[in-house]
């Protein structure tokens, strides 16, 4: 982080949002200090870099904050064009493409997901349905951009990558605690495999909580949304 090029990113470790930006610092080969962040008592600092929502995660990048994790993949891109797999297409439709899946699956698919965490019974089974039926949307709207040769390398990983993997990686995790199985290999092959495939990474292996300190973190995050 020498040469004034420094970056430093402000998040959590059990954090999806944080996990996008923290990824794509990787396979790009940028240097980079974590800020861990404790979200019941947030530092100066946060709130000094992200003072309208007074979130994680942000990238500060020579002293200048970026904020929202989509927004900084996008940045991360742009500033370190040479840096690295490029996370995005140079091609326009190419990259608006891109750009909608991303968000499709960083908003609706994570939310109905996310409901499967804070419901119960019925309201879990409709959650769990709508999960389902999202993800067979994504998988039929995204055939164009799986790949076409097998996932080995983080060189080969973009912004579609990294925000499938941020969303669905603790796949397993949620069908053990809540017994809801998301993803299957005969309902959604095409998401399985490429999920699997991007989940053996070693990049992403080092950054990923283990599948037990996912699903103890699941299980606190249960037990505080229920007794909310």
């Amino acid at each position: 982080m020498e040469g004034g090029n420094i970056a430093k990113l402000h998040g959590r470790r059990n954090s999806p949002f944080s996990f996008r930006v923290e990824l794509a610092l990787k396979i790009k080969g940028i240097p980079y200090e974590f800020v861990e962040e404790d979200l019941k008592n947030k530092s100066e600092l946060l709130l000094k870099y992200n003072p309208v929502h007074k979130k994680i995660p942000v990238l500060v990048h020579n002293g200048s904050p970026i904020s929202e994790s989509l927004v900084i993949l996008e940045y991360i891109d742009e500033a370190w064009k040479d840096n690295g797999p490029q996370l995005l297409p140079k091609d326009p439709y190419s990259r608006a493409q891109v750009r909608f899946w991303t968000s499709f699956l960083a908003q609706r698919l994570f939310m109905v997901t996310r409901q499967v965490l804070v419901t119960e019974g019925e309201a879990q089974e409709k959650a769990i349905r709508e999960a389902i039926d999202t993800l067979k949307i994504a998988e039929e709207g995204m055939l164009e951009f799986f790949p076409t040769t097998p996932i080995t390398s983080e060189n080969q990983l973009g912004a579609l990558d990294i925000v499938i993997c941020s969303v669905l990686g603790s796949y397993k995790a949620i069908e053990e605690v809540f017994g809801a199985k998301l993803i299957d290999p005969e309902r959604n092959p095409l998401v399985f495999s490429w999920l699997e495939a991007i989940l053996k990474l070693p990049a992403v292996k080092e950054i990923r909580l283990t599948h037990e300190e996912t699903v103890t973190y699941l299980q606190i995050l249960r037990t505080q949304y229920m007794s909310s």
